[in-house]
C-alpha cells in the first residue's frame, strides 16, 4: 500500500482555490464580524456541483453577507439563470445585496427577507440545486419543502451538518433511501466556518 502525504491538513492547504478581490474582502470581514461562511473550498465546490448539474434555478437559504450566493451566481448555465437566496435578517440583506452590485450579479440574483420556512411555503419549483444553510435545528422542518421545490434530479448541499442542531436532519434523510440517495462526509476545510464539520450531500430519486 502507498505511503498517506504526511500532515495531510497542512498540505492540502497549498490548494486553497484563487479568489478575486471581492470574496476576499468578503472573507476578511466575515473574520473581523464572525459571520460565518463557506470559505473558498467549499465555495469552489459548490461553484463546481452547480456548473456540472447545468443548474439554471438556485434555491440557497442563509444569505448572510451573499458570499456562497456569488459563487451560485458564477456558475449558473443558462444566460436566464437565477439564483433566489432568502435571509432572515434585513440587514444582512442590504449588505448582500450592495455585494452583488459589486460583482456584476444583481440582475442574476433574488434577495427575499424574512424566515426561511414562511418563505419557502410560498415559493414554486421546480428547482435544479438547493443549498441549505440557515439555523441547524431547522434543517429538518424544511425536508418537505426541499422535496417539493427540487426537481427529481437535483441537488440539495446541507452545510454544517457536524453541528448537533442537524443530527434529525441527518438521519432522517439518511433512512428516506426512496426519496434520496445521500452521502455525509466529515471533511477539513480551509477558512469554513468551522474549518473542520460535514456536509451532506442528497440527490432526489423519488
Amino acid at each position: 500500500m502507498c505511503a498517506m502525504i504526511p500532515d495531510m491538513e497542512n498540505y492540502f492547504r497549498g490548494f486553497i482555490p484563487p479568489r478575486d478581490q471581492l470574496l476576499l474582502e468578503l472573507e476578511k470581514k466575515a473574520e473581523e464580524e464572525n459571520i460565518p461562511i463557506v470559505g473558498p473550498v467549499v465555495g469552489e465546490l459548490l461553484y463546481i456541483l452547480a456548473r456540472s448539474a447545468n443548474a439554471g434555478a438556485i434555491l440557497e437559504l442563509g444569505t448572510a453577507i451573499g458570499y456562497s450566493t456569488i459563487y451560485f451566481a458564477r456558475a449558473l448555465a443558462a444566460p436566464g439563470g437565477r439564483v433566489t437566496t432568502l435571509e432572515i435578517s434585513e440587514a444582512m440583506a442590504r449588505r448582500a445585496r450592495a455585494n452583488f452590485a459589486r460583482a456584476g450579479l444583481a440582475q442574476r440574483i433574488e434577495v427575499q427577507v424574512g424566515d426561511a420556512l414562511t418563505s419557502m411555503a410560498s415559493l414554486t419549483g421546480p428547482v435544479d440545486l438547493i443549498f441549505l444553510d440557515i439555523d441547524k435545528e431547522s434543517y429538518l422542518k424544511t425536508l418537505p419543502h426541499c422535496h417539493r421545490l427540487l426537481k427529481t434530479g437535483g441537488l440539495l448541499i446541507a452545510d454544517n451538518v457536524g453541528f448537533l442542531g442537524a443530527e434529525d436532519f441527518n438521519r432522517e434523510i439518511f433512512t428516506r433511501r426512496q426519496e434520496w440517495r445521500t452521502v455525509h462526509l466529515l471533511c477539513s476545510l480551509p477558512h469554513h466556518s468551522p474549518e473542520k464539520d460535514g456536509l451532506s450531500l442528497a440527490l432526489k430519486v423519488g
